[in-house]
């Protein structure tokens, strides 16, 4: 086994409050308990050497792989030896099996003897607090008690354990038919039966599958040979979401570097702003409207609470402010990439698109269930309001570059749409607002953009307003209705992205020039998507679904995706697996269905109607 295993060798499990990553040799390899946000109890992936790991195998050489239950969370590790064949399966119960007590995390694996007899390897080194707490493992009835610092957490097996100061081993052996339960509990626990983990099972099963977007596929928008990774996405973005606050975390990991071996190492375990209005349409089109719902509460949450300038670009799962950036340096970092860091200085960032995004997301909510209070109305407008005071002003842009603040495109881009979207907002649902500031402004904006934003030497809208540097977010400039798809400005901007910003590999990158940070990061999957979005919306559909299929063969086995590609190594880079490139992979698979022709009553890109800048005709 490689002391690192690529992105593409996990598979993720969770139970809507935490995640585990475990890869195709049977190894948690990270965890955080009891959320997302918690320190980790398992973080072989930062640290090889004394990360922490559970890891289940055979003894024997073996080759492995990996696959969901179908239409589920419940991970199946597969692996094949000379002798016999094994199976571990893994999940995190999603309901409180104690009947109303208080939750205990617990990560089940279920081991199987498929074929033949096969001697199992199992090996517990938790490490709690990071791997900075001294962890102490000691057997006791039922199984292993793990304790660092002011947590514990219990191993429950009836097997014998060589037992160290700070980990376990035990080898078993199986035949064919034979099953062995391993059941991990944060925190001190009774054991559990057999009986009791294998209706956990069931009823998990049975919970990803109510759960998961069904359609006849052949009526279906987002049929297609992608069909599956529409779903898997959406499985996704479901074991992101934190079930009590409906938050969605941009990925379940920190510090997976864009750059192997350098400095762009992020905590990506918290909730951006800026993701709000794609979700919300992704998840919406999957017919997952009390999800979306659930997500729009969220934000909605952080109007009501904050003054307009006090938002932040992120917020903790739980809604916590605080998330104050600080690196780990007793961690080696995945595939010696350092520093490892938790919490995100972003929060200290000035974003002036996140408005935009709020607002949109607001619109998006309202147009498909058309609830939205006076009360609200009253914070939603003192957001819009804001806008006008602010738009002029340079900000760090939504890609939270590090070099400095400047006037980028997008930045203005979206303050248009906050003040676009409000004034439809106020009409449709006859609030008060001061229609002829927020028209006038509106205007202002429109023309600063126009004029600024985009090159006529280069033919695109650029990055910047003192920058004829590209950017990717110029592909959204249609599709948020500021200019119609087969205006000529259009055209010609998704032409010079194919041009300068996709690689050779047929993946596109955020942008050209400094961002402030050494290294050069990976083509970033949702900017990929985006090409595909603007293509197929601009009648260019089978441009769209050559880069569309380009990108779906970057996804692992299992349907997963990271934050980027790094297209030298053909390899998955970044956070993994991502929220952005999965909530991409589903609303490009709703444009290329419905510029296909597919039935899509109802769906529509970023609410606006055909008519409404997006055009249908090729070029």
């Amino acid at each position: 086994m490689s002391e690192y295993p690529p992105l593409e060798d996990y598979g993720l499990v969770g139970n809507l409050e935490t995640c585990a990553l475990v890869s195709v040799d049977g190894s948690i390899d990270w965890c955080p308990l009891p959320h997302l946000e918690s320190p980790s109890v398992f973080a072989h992936l930062l640290d090889a050497d004394g990360g922490g790991h559970f890891r289940i195998r055979p003894a024997a050489a073996y080759a492995s792989a990996q696959r969901y239950l179908d239409r589920t969370n419940v991970l199946r590790t597969e692996f094949r030896t000379a002798m016999g064949d094994l199976a571990v399966t893994d999940f995190m119960p999603i309901v409180d099996d104690e009947g109303g007590g208080t939750r205990s995390p617990a990560i089940y694996r279920r081991v199987t003897c498929e074929r033949g007899r096969a001697e199992v390897e199992i090996a517990f080194e938790p490490r709690f607090d990071y791997a900075r707490a001294e962890t102490i493992v000691e057997a006791r009835d039922g199984g292993l008690l793990a304790a660092g610092g002011d947590e514990t957490a219990l191993l429950m097996t009836d097997r014998p354990f060589d037992v160290s100061d700070d980990g376990a081993t035990a080898t078993v052996a199986l035949t064919a038919g034979d099953a062995e339960w391993f059941v991990l509990r944060y925190g001190d626990a009774e054991p559990v039966a057999d009986g009791r983990a294998r209706r956990l099972l069931d009823d998990t099963v049975s919970f990803w599958r109510g759960w998961a977007h069904t359609c006849d596929e052949s009526e279906c928008v987002f049929g297609g040979p992608w069909h599956d990774l529409v779903v898997r996405s959406g499985l996704v973005l479901k074991l992101l979401t934190h079930r009590e606050t409906g938050a969605i975390a941009a990925a379940p990991t920190t510090s997976l570097p864009e750059d192997v071996g350098g400095v762009r190492n992020w905590d990506y375990r918290y909730n951006w702003l800026r993701d709000a209005a794609f979700t919300i349409q992704a998840l919406s089109n999957l017919h997952h409207g009390a999800e979306a719902r659930s997500y729009f509460e969220w934000f909605l949450d952080r109007c009501r609470a904050e003054d307009p300038e006090r938002i932040q670009p992120l917020y903790g799962l739980h809604g916590d402010p605080d998330l104050a950036e600080r690196e780990l340096e007793h961690l080696s970092g995945y595939r010696d990439s350092s520093p490892v860091r938790v919490g995100n200085g972003a929060i200290h960032q000035r974003q002036l698109d996140i408005y935009g995004e709020l607002v949109l997301a607001i619109y998006e909510t309202v147009s498909d269930d058309g609830s939205l209070e006076r009360d609200d109305w009253d914070a939603v407008r003192g957001i819009i309001d804001y806008v006008p005071e602010i738009w002029r002003e340079p900000d760090a842009g939504i890609w939270e570059v590090r070099g400095g603040t400047r006037h980028f495109v997008f930045s203005k881009l979206m303050c248009w749409v906050a003040l676009d979207r409000g004034v439809a907002i106020a009409e449709e649902r006859g609030f008060d607002a001061p229609f002829d500031r927020w028209r006038a402004v509106r205007d202002e904006i429109r023309e600063a953009v126009l004029e600024k934003g985009y090159s006529e030497e280069r033919g695109a809208f650029v990055r910047a307003f003192d920058d004829d540097a590209l950017d990717a977010t110029a592909l959204l400039v249609p599709l948020v209705g500021f200019l119609p798809f087969d205006d000529e400005r259009v055209q010609r901007t998704i032409d010079a992205i194919r041009a300068e910003l996709m690689t050779e590999e047929g993946l596109v990158r955020r942008y050209d020039g400094d961002d402030g940070l050494p290294g050069e990061e990976g083509t970033f999957v949702l900017c990929s998507f985006w090409l595909v979005d603007a293509l197929a919306l601009s009648g260019r559909v089978e441009e769209a679904r050559e880069v569309f299929l380009n990108v779906l063969d970057y996804a692992n086995p299992l349907g997963l995706l990271a934050e980027e590609i790094d297209e030298g190594e053909g390899v998955q880079v970044g956070n993994y697996p991502q929220a952005f490139s999965h909530v991409g992979l589903i609303n490009s698979a709703l444009y290329l269905g419905r510029m296909s022709g597919r039935t899509s009553a109802g769906i529509e890109p970023m609410g606006l109607e055909l008519g409404e800048g997006v055009g249908t005709s090729g070029r």
